[in-house]
């Protein structure tokens, strides 16, 4: 039986089409379509339900009132299954993500200058290809805090990119995580294009899946619904002495995450911001 997939058509002011798409595609979503006024997403029928749309809308929302748009309407409808990752595909370019970091997809060939960090990925629509603001700011952190022969843990890693990123910028080993088959797949792959997959080991699960503790640097790249009650473990998994660094977190998140940071014992000692959305690096209150 063939795949069906759900159509979300969001009219919205074209500003906020980035972030709404970075938001859709933390939940699940697998393409975009943007014809002004319309930005459609969309996602495996499987995956889509009441409660879902609810998330949408309120997500959706939030992004709106930070800036002086009309208030987005959503619709939804079903639709026959398409190739979205052929026509997605297209948009994808090599991006500089810092003076040094420069994520590029498979078939763009890409000639790095001397003191560049390349990462290649095939994103095959999980998310991480750089072109998010979370992704970029979740980089600089880990280009600025990560020491070399640490071990890190991605939690959701998608395409793998920040595990990827972490043994290039000197870890010692990398573990990434994500419950999406798709996603667990991919990032396997993307580890194997570049030449890192003998110190970056994937899971597929949640952070139960994960069998080893222990690590000095853990990223989570999540929507705060998910990253507020993931703390506790989070911290668990953590080293004497390690960091955190949180995102998938828009401004109106930061106050609500300081204040679960704080009760679980941990203190923001770093944070980074880009149009909307915020990073915050994390660390231990006790010497």
């Amino acid at each position: 039986m063939p795949k069906h997939f759900v159509e979300v058509e969001i009219i919205a002011d074209a500003g906020l089409s980035e972030q709404i798409v970075g938001v859709l595609s933390q939940l699940g979503f697998e393409g975009f379509w943007e014809e002004e006024p319309f930005l459609r997403g969309y996602i495996s029928g499987e995956r889509w339900d009441d409660a879902m749309l609810d998330e949408v809308r309120s997500l959706v929302n939030t992004i709106h009132r930070s800036s002086s748009s009309v208030v987005p309407k959503v619709s939804v409808k079903d639709v026959a299954q398409r190739n979205w990752n052929e026509e997605w595909e297209r948009t994808i370019q090599p991006i500089h993500v810092t003076d040094r970091i420069v994520i590029t997809p498979t078939w763009h060939r890409y000639t790095p200058r001397q003191h560049e960090l390349v990462l290649t990925i095939d994103p095959k629509m999980s998310f991480g290809t750089g072109y998010h603001e979370t992704t970029r700011l979740v980089l600089r952190m880990m280009e600025q805090h990560l020491r070399p022969g640490s071990t890190v843990l991605d939690v959701g890693t998608g395409t793998g990119v920040l595990a990827i990123a972490a043994i290039k910028l000197g870890a010692a080993r990398a573990v990434g995580v994500d419950t999406d088959e798709w996603s667990y797949t991919n990032a396997r792959e993307n580890t194997i294009l570049n030449g890192v997959e003998k110190d970056v080991t994937i899971y597929l699960g949640d952070l139960a899946s994960v069998p080893v503790a222990g690590f000095d640097v853990i990223v989570a790249n999540i929507q705060r619904s998910v990253l507020e009650p993931l703390l506790p473990a989070l911290i668990e998994r953590m080293n004497t002495g390690g960091m955190i660094i949180l995102s998938g977190l828009l401004n109106g998140d930061e106050q609500p995450m300081r204040k679960a940071i704080s009760n679980c014992g941990l203190q923001v000692t770093a944070s980074l911001a880009e149009n909307e959305w915020i990073a915050l690096l994390l660390q231990s209150t006790n010497p």
